[in-house]
């Protein structure tokens, strides 16, 4: 187990976190804590065994430092957790609580556990409670919403400690061992003063110091702002500032009052950048994202994110890339700050800088994955130098490295409702690029809640091309899953509203997937019925190769129900229409089941000679492996003809051809394979 794994949308595993050297104080919570661990909880008590993890609460308001608090007690106790620690967020940084869906769905990813693309947030939190079983590890849940968030994600093992943070008691949990935190000590709370100031300025007026520590509640947050505002005026004395705390009277909180102060003191531009990072998806903010929020450079944007580290409003994130984090204490009060001095439009239009920013790094990021092909080339050129990637590695880890953020952008700007362009082209060119880099099937859970989005936005538009879109793609990985019967309901509506928008793509392809849909289910009737009339559309439309290709699913599915003679008959017409296509494996491959249905049939003779055939015509295709599972169909013809003698060459030609890599079964017909790739909203590079 690595020391970081995984990092993705606040969730992360690792066996151990990096210690936290500067962590202060809250000695008696953390020896209580502790001893929460191994304290005997009711079912121990009640002679039971306990079924669920021990669960920690650490309950506080933003800013006391209730999350500090839970990293350290589990860098103390992880050395015991052989199992390693996952971590989730379990609320935006605006308060809205995170799907259990998407946070069960990080922490099986953390653990390198595959999840179903659209499963449901029950069976995802089972397969979670079911990973978790024979591990022996760390929950860190920090800013639970509700006690709901938590309890869907207990394991089902008391030999997991769960460590949850939230503002307030989690009710209906049983058997929560609850630590509720206030301000620091007064000597931990001066030394985290000094850290920022030095120690003279604090030893040569003690007095102030305490008084400052007492204006603040020895809360930390509000502590590191009153020491980066002192850090940045060397010449100012600490009873100064406690004293203008004291003048500011009972305004609001500690921490909202040093921020009033902070950000009344920042230059102009460096506030309204401050202000503006509200709007960063996420909380987390790179330097293209402010760049675009305030209209600067990416250098001059740079600047400000490090200066507004220094005092304390962003934390820097450990990245490979420059990256940092809004405070969750410090959100609400940026927003209202925003909300106050900046103009609605204003705000509306720092959001569209951001998402045609976002939109146009995804199609660099794209872009330089097709440098082989001189228009991609050109494409790559005519963008700004800033936006540029410098290969492909540095694109692919931009991506992953700004992957929530990056989805988070295109849930609000679905949410937002008056971005509906600017929030196509991002799902468009997000689509893309996590196909480019990542491939359909790595990235297919994310590309499923990006087309679950396009189809809201379809729907709010009255968009029904894109509408069909959304659905057939959605439809795809239903029925990739297993859910057979939602992709029929989806590929029904995707026919919809592709007839709708008059789409013969989309219509084409909903009409064959929803034979495909009844030909899984059993249903072969109707699977003929329907790819009978996908058939007739390719065949109005001259579309010879997907015609030939839909002969042979109508085929298959008279295979299934038995009726040879009508499957023979469109196998013919699957050879026939290869033939003329120039298809040369097509058409062996259609010969090879031409032959398999024959003998279905009880006519070994003449499956021997198609099967003759298709070997010929796999060698000129050049398909070792065809030819291969022709040669053992050929053995086992013969051996039904009592011609044992030359099965036996037949099978040796097969495994001189693959050796000890015989296919175990005769691959699967061409008709067999989806039909379409992923599309998304359409939208110009």
């Amino acid at each position: 187990m690595t020391d970081q794994a995984v990092d993705t949308d606040g969730v992360q595993l690792s066996g151990r976190t990096p210690a936290e050297c500067h962590f202060l104080g809250r000695t008696r919570e953390l020896k209580e804590l502790r001893a929460d661990i191994e304290r005997a909880g009711l079912n121990t008590l009640a002679g039971r065994k306990a079924p669920r993890a021990r669960v920690l609460l650490i309950a506080g308001k933003p800013g006391s430092g209730r999350t500090a608090l839970a990293e350290e007690l589990v860098r103390e106790v992880a050395d015991r957790y052989d199992g390693g620690v996952l971590r989730a967020r379990l609320s935006e940084p605006d308060g809205t609580p995170v799907p259990v869906e998407r946070t069960a769905r990080e922490l099986l990813a953390a653990l390198d556990l595959p999840s179903p693309p659209g499963a449901a947030e029950d069976e995802l939190s089972e397969a979670l409670r079911a990973a978790l079983a024979d591990r022996r590890a760390v929950l860190l849940l920090d800013d639970a919403a509700g006690a709901e968030q938590v309890d869907a994600l207990l394991p089902d093992t008391p030999e997991c400690l769960v460590v949850a943070v939230a503002g307030g008691p989690l009710t209906g949990i049983s058997d929560v061992r609850p630590c509720t935190i206030g301000g620091l000590d007064t000597k931990s709370a001066l030394e985290l003063l000094t850290r920022h100031t030095g120690s003279v300025r604090i030893t040569v007026d003690p007095r102030a110091a305490e008084g400052l520590v007492e204006e603040c509640r020895a809360q930390p947050a509000a502590l590191r702002l009153a020491g980066g505002w002192l850090a940045a005026r060397p010449k100012t004395a600490v009873a100064d500032l406690a004293k203008q705390l004291h003048t500011d009277g009972t305004d609001g909180t500690p921490l909202s009052r040093l921020f009033r102060l902070v950000h009344a003191s920042l230059p102009a531009t460096a506030a309204r950048i401050l202000r503006l990072l509200s709007l960063a998806p996420a909380g987390l903010v790179d330097p293209h994202t402010a760049s675009a929020l305030a209209g600067c450079s990416v250098d001059g944007a740079r600047t400000v994110l490090d200066d507004l580290v220094a005092l304390g409003l962003l934390r820097s994130v450990e990245s490979p890339l420059p990256q940092y984090e809004v405070p969750g204490a410090l959100h609400p009060l940026l927003k209202a700050a925003s909300e106050a001095e900046d103009r609605p439009a204003e705000l509306q239009l720092a959001r569209a800088r951001m998402l045609e920013r976002t939109v146009r790094l995804l199609q660099s990021c794209r872009a330089i994955t097709e440098t082989d092909d001189p228009d991609g080339r050109e494409k790559l050129q005519a963008m700004p130098r800033a936006l540029r990637f410098p290969n492909p590695r540095a694109a692919a880890d931009w991506l992953t490295v700004r992957r929530p953020a990056l989805l988070a952008a295109a849930r609000l700007a679905v949410a937002d409702g008056e971005l509906d362009t600017l929030a196509r082209r991002l799902m468009s060119q997000l689509v893309r690029a996590m196909v480019a880099h990542f491939g359909t099937q790595a990235a297919a859970a994310d590309l499923y809640g990006i087309h679950r989005l396009v189809l809201d936005v379809a729907e709010r538009r009255n968009l029904p091309r894109e509408k069909a879109a959304a659905l057939l793609n959605l439809a795809d990985v239903d029925a990739q899953t297993g859910r057979t019967a939602e992709a029929l309901v989806r590929y029904r509506a995707a026919l919809d509203a592709g007839r709708e928008a008059n789409d013969p793509y989309a219509t084409g392809r909903a009409m064959e997937s929803v034979g495909g849909a009844h030909l899984e289910l059993g249903d072969f009737d109707r699977a003929a019925d329907w790819f009978g009339r996908a058939l007739a559309q390719r065949l109005a439309r001259d579309e010879r190769a997907d015609a030939a290709r839909l002969y042979g699913r109508i085929a298959t599915a008279h295979t299934y129900a038995s009726r040879y003679g009508e499957a023979l008959r469109h196998w013919r017409a699957a050879v026939a229409g290869h033939r003329k296509n120039g298809d040369v494996g097509a058409q062996a491959r259609a010969l090879s089941e031409l032959a398999r249905v024959q003998e279905y049939a009880g006519r070994p003779a003449e499956s021997l000679r198609t099967c003759q055939e298709a070997v010929e015509w796999a060698r000129r295709a050049e398909d070792v492996r065809l030819q291969a599972a022709l040669q053992l169909r050929l053995a086992d013809t013969l051996e039904h003809l009592g011609d044992p003698a030359a099965a036996r060459l037949h099978r040796g030609a097969a495994e001189r051809m693959l050796g000890d890599e015989l296919p175990e079964s005769d691959p699967e017909p061409e008709h067999g394979a989806n039909a379409c790739e992923i599309r998304s909203a359409p939208a110009e590079d």
